[in-house]
């Protein structure tokens, strides 16, 4: 995310990225390099603290990869000091995965009546896919019945296991039960189990 906000200074003049751990941050500064980024350290659990770091470095938007679970803390600092919000994945609560907007969408009249857009669920699936979908549809189909999505990556980066993003989410969302739209109504399947030949 950091690389490819910095490859449009037109649109993102000034970027801070914040951590838990800044010294992360500090790296992708780096590898991006032109000092395009600053760094800063947070705590994404602690509203003072997101307060406290927006209010220092007045953004426009805050463009939020924490945790599902952050989700909220970070809502809460935005509306406290009047900063568009924009997430790559729905909230979850800590002690279970669960798939569901009803509690960012609870925030919708207070941001709305700050003058605030808060942008839910814009990382891969959802997010850009809709977004590849509907350009699809409206310049390439005719019609389009079904469309699958299959989570992938570019390689294994190394490692043993290798996520699209965050591991402890990926599994989270992998080993629950799936949900999916059909003839009216949402069909509910079981998680599938895998096993070595």
């Amino acid at each position: 995310m950091a690389h490819k906000c910095a490859s449009v200074p037109q649109v993102f003049s000034d970027i801070t990225l914040a951590s838990r751990t800044k010294s992360k941050c500090d790296v992708i500064a780096k590898a991006v390099g032109g000092n395009r980024i600053k760094t800063a350290q947070v705590d994404a659990d602690q509203v003072p603290q997101l307060v406290e770091l927006f209010r220092s470095v007045k953004p426009e938007m805050v463009i939020n990869v924490a945790l599902p679970y952050q989700d909220l803390t970070i809502m809460d600092a935005c509306l406290e000091t009047g900063v568009h919000y924009l997430d790559t994945a729905n909230y979850e609560p800590p002690d279970v995965a669960k798939f569901e907007y009803k509690w960012q969408w609870a925030y919708h009249d207070r941001f709305k009546k700050a003058g605030l857009t808060a942008i839910l669920g814009c990382g891969f699936d959802p997010g850009v896919t809709g977004v590849f979908t509907a350009y699809a549809s409206k310049h390439h189909f005719d019609e389009m019945h079904t469309l699958d999505i299959v989570d992938c990556n570019a390689g294994d980066h190394g490692k043993p296991f290798a996520t699209n993003f965050n591991p402890e989410i990926n599994i989270r969302e992998v080993t629950q039960r799936g949900k999916y739209w059909e003839n009216g109504k949402w069909i509910e399947t079981a998680p599938t189990k895998f096993t070595n030949p």
